[in-house]
């Protein structure tokens, strides 16, 4: 081991002037000179899992009810939906992948891809969210199938040139040995059996670089004792300080080539980004939805209580006129009929209600309805759909501008044809021969005692120079000083004379390029086709509300008339029901027609790219999961 101590000492010299390997600071106070070697070995320390809600969803229930304006829905959704916490990991991954690039590792994938936003389990007509009329399937559910087909969340095996490890790599080599070996002959050795004592000690220190260098220090050290009776020096230490340095010249040759997984890298980030904002926008749109569902289904359940009314009071005036005996008695068991289907229709509106706040609180909670004071908590709708006067639209052609620049799923498409160009270098460097340079640096030195073992019969006298005798230090002084050196260059080529892998690659990367720009393209026309149904939807949505409530004032008028005629005995029972039916049908319409605008125009912004100005969301809250406005205060009266 005295051998190896000024090889030891290097070593840790060497450990202890290490850079620390990250600018992080775990937590638990101040790293000291150990932690700061030990740190690349260790996992990065990652914040605690939080799945409780925030501090919002039990501010808003009150008196046992949950009073939830629209804005507190969303706060809520920011605040705790799963899907939005799911997609926060996603930048959190990019950068790891980024980390793992910048070493010159393969990459990774990007994050899992968005989810849809939550939907009702019924509806009150029209249109299902994400569909559009003449549109099978829209561009956001296109974006998220072709994000599955590009790999999202696997590893992508590289093509193209291979890139340097460019984290440095320090190897070390340590062994003792001890060799016995029988001779033939006696003449070399001066003996038949060759015992050597061999103790080796060897370092390397080797980094790649984006340039494609590659460099290479070594430090190798050995000490020898022989039994040998011819050796001069037993035992002896020979070093060697070499510095090898190689240099693509084609094939793998330059930066655009050796960083292209880091650029993509980057990119990759940016989709992490992009596909967090998309995954809010699909929540919040969809949480936007269920809250108008729930109103909408709300006010069909007043619209049941009503009806559920007016029978009741057709039944007791058909018993009261019975009794007088101005109506025959089947009269009163045709309105007790008309009444049990009117409140059946309750009982279904009513637990359609109760099943959209599940949806609805299922939506806002981290744990679900796991809380009782959630689960048994009634929301409470704050907000009512209104319709302005006047749509303030902007013209077509701005509004599919503003959508081909605002919508995520578009920056996506073209960041990913960005990467495949990036990675295109790879392929084509791919198709060069290999051509490396190669120099090579080597300073060697030798030194030991002067053997003490007699020597064989008619054997010169030993005569050692005095400039090779001594120890390690005396080896490691002629390296350093350059006593004997080594010099080479070298040129190593490499050609493949049909090169069929490489042109291969090199087509279908270009293909798939292509491909992507066309279906970038499709994408582009989709979304015009999705603005300009919207905005249709949205007009039609706007008529057919108006049409709903002339139709419902004009059963209310027609039912008033209705009642005067009976009551004057100028009708019958069987056409007040049949009146009463054809109004509570009106007002039913009315309320999924309402129901419907405010779904058009969820849709509408969605198409638009304007979910987020429109409902003043600001995505660092997002990706904070802290939203700073208050509840809203409560409505007069509530």
């Amino acid at each position: 081991m005295y051998s190896l101590r000024p090889v030891i000492v290097i070593w840790c010299v060497f450990l202890l002037g290490l850079p620390p390997a990250g600018a992080q600071v775990f937590s638990g106070g101040h790293r000291n000179g150990m932690s700061r070697i030990t740190e690349p070995y260790r996992p990065k320390a990652l914040a605690p899992l939080n799945l409780a809600n925030s501090g919002r969803l039990e501010d808003l229930v009150r008196g046992g009810s949950l009073y939830l304006s629209l804005q507190d829905a969303i706060a809520l959704a920011l605040e705790n939906n799963l899907d939005i916490e799911l997609q926060r990991l996603g930048p959190a991954i990019a950068e790891a992948s980024l980390l793992r690039a910048q070493a010159g590792g393969l990459l990774r994938g990007v994050p899992p891809s968005v989810t849809q936003g939550p939907t009702s389990g019924q509806v009150t007509g029209g249109a299902q969210r994400g569909q559009a009329s003449g549109i099978t399937q829209s561009a956001a559910q296109q974006a998220s199938s072709a994000q599955s087909g590009a790999g999202a969340g696997t590893v992508i095996s590289q093509t193209g040139t291979v890139v340097p490890n460019l984290d440095p790599v320090l190897t070390g080599f340590l062994r003792w040995g001890h060799f016995t070996n029988p001779q033939t002959n006696s003449f070399v050795t001066g003996n038949n059996t060759l015992i050597n004592r061999n103790d080796i000690s060897n370092f390397q220190f080797q980094q790649g670089f984006l340039t494609g260098t590659t460099v290479s220090l070594g430090l190798a050290n050995s000490r020898l004792r022989s039994n040998s009776l011819r050796a001069e020096l037993n035992p002896s230490n020979s070093s060697s300080l070499s510095l090898t340095l190689t240099q693509k010249l084609l094939q793998g040759f330059g930066r655009p080539v050796n960083n292209r997984l880091i650029r993509i890298a980057k990119n990759n980030r940016e989709v992490s980004d992009l596909q967090f904002k998309q995954q809010v926008i699909n929540t919040v749109s969809g949480v936007i939805n269920l809250y108008w569902d729930l109103v909408s289904f709300i006010e069909d359940v007043k619209v049941k209580e009503r009806t559920v009314e007016l029978n009741q009071k057709l039944l007791n005036d058909n018993r009261k006129q019975v009794e007088i005996g101005t109506l025959a008695p089947i009269e009163v068991v045709r309105a007790e009929a008309e009444l049990a289907n009117a409140q059946q229709d309750l009982t279904i509106a009513e637990t359609r209600v109760l099943q959209q706040e599940t949806v609805l609180k299922n939506a806002l909670s981290r744990t679900g309805i796991a809380s009782p004071t959630i689960a048994d908590a009634r929301i409470v709708p704050t907000d009512r759909i209104t319709i302005p006067e006047t749509e303030a639209v902007e013209p077509f052609q701005d509004l599919v501008a503003n959508a081909l620049k605002a919508r995520p799923e578009l920056a996506q498409r073209r960041i990913q044809i960005d990467s495949d160009k990036i990675n295109l270098a790879g392929s084509r460097s791919q198709l060069l021969p290999q051509l490396d340079a190669v120099f090579a640096f080597s300073n060697n030195g030798l030194a030991g005692s002067i053997s003490d073992l007699p020597l064989p019969e008619g054997s010169p006298p030993r005569f050692v120079p005095a400039y090779f005798v001594g120890g390690l230090g005396t080896t490691l002084g002629q390296v350093f000083r350059r006593n004997f050196p080594d010099y080479s260059a070298a040129l190593q080529l490499n050609i493949p004379l049909r090169n069929r892998a490489a042109q291969a690659d090199m087509a279908i990367d270009q293909l798939n390029i292509r491909q992507r720009e066309i279906q970038l393209q499709q994408f582009e026309n989709q979304v015009r086709v999705e603005v300009q149904n919207a905005l249709i939807a949205l007009r039609q949505s706007r008529a057919t509300y108006k049409a709903a409530v002339q139709t419902r004032i004009f059963r209310e008028q027609t039912l008033d008339a209705e009642q005067k005629k009976y009551a004057l005995g100028a009708s019958t029972i069987f056409n007040v029901i049949l009146v009463q039916r054809d109004l509570a049908l009106a007002q039913s319409a009315e309320v999924a027609a309402l129901s419907e605008y405010g779904r058009a125009r969820v849709q509408f912004d969605l198409a638009t790219g304007n979910t987020l100005v429109t409902h003043n969301i600001s995505i660092e809250e997002a990706e904070r999961g802290q939203v700073s406005r208050g509840p809203s205060p409560l409505p007069p009266g509530q």
